[in-house]
């Protein structure tokens, strides 16, 4: 099975779903990852761009991801990205990894690119009604980016509701943390929730919730089959 997960930003990926791509790269299937904003210049402590690629590298290398696709689009400045611009981009992605499970933020995640990239995408995995040569889709997943998706506060907007659990047991949160860590700049102190002790709480809430050794948490919004 093919895996695509479609961020904003470097390291929301692995703050959404390191630990199942992890495991799922240790089953076997194909994990690839698209950043739409793969410089992201306006970050504060960013290192410098070659430090950012090696970051990026060593993170993905941990987690056993198989391509890493960059875009240059202007970090916190998606809305004013043409939307068509950022939905050609992510089935460019789509088509060159052969996806067939997508994950992506939630859109009603306080950082406005995380809405604007979930938008894109919501639109971009349509692509298999249009093109017969595409491998149809069978399922579209939120992830939960810990300092952004519970920081949607806005009432107006459903906001994440976790329905599918995934199990990633006590190496895969390690996992998680290792390839976190890669990145400079990026980890907290706790108790902000970008902390080792953050993580390791919400995976072990997540678990319980679900009668799991660990879980990350996604919304499910689209699934074909059984």
């Amino acid at each position: 099975m093919s895996y695509l997960i479609v961020v904003a930003h470097p390291d929301d990926e692995v703050l959404g779903a390191g630990a199942t791509m992890y495991k799922l790269a240790q089953e076997g299937h194909s994990v690839n990852v698209c950043i739409l904003s793969g410089e992201v210049q306006a970050r504060n402590n960013r290192p410098s761009t070659d430090e950012l690629y090696e970051d990026v590298n060593s993170s993905m290398n941990i987690l056993g991801v198989n391509k890493i696709i960059k875009g240059d689009f202007p970090n916190i400045e998606f809305n004013t990205v043409p939307h068509l611009k950022l939905v050609q981009f992510i089935e460019k992605a789509i088509i060159e990894t052969k996806a067939e499970v997508i994950l992506t933020h939630h859109p009603a995640d306080l950082n406005n690119d995380h809405l604007h990239t979930s938008i894109a995408c919501q639109a971009a995995v349509r692509l298999f009604q249009r093109r017969t040569d595409i491998k149809p889709l069978k399922e579209l997943l939120f992830m939960e980016v810990p300092s952004a998706t519970e920081w949607g506060l806005d009432k107006a907007m459903n906001q994440f509701t976790p329905n599918t659990y995934i199990e990633v047991g006590e190496i895969g949160v390690d996992k998680k943390i290792e390839a976190l860590a890669q990145y400079r700049g990026v980890m907290r102190d706790y108790p902000h929730p970008r902390s080792n002790e953050a993580l390791r709480g919400l995976a072990a809430f997540r678990g319980g919730q679900s009668g799991m050794v660990y879980a990350e948490a996604f919304e499910s919004v689209f699934r074909r089959g059984f």
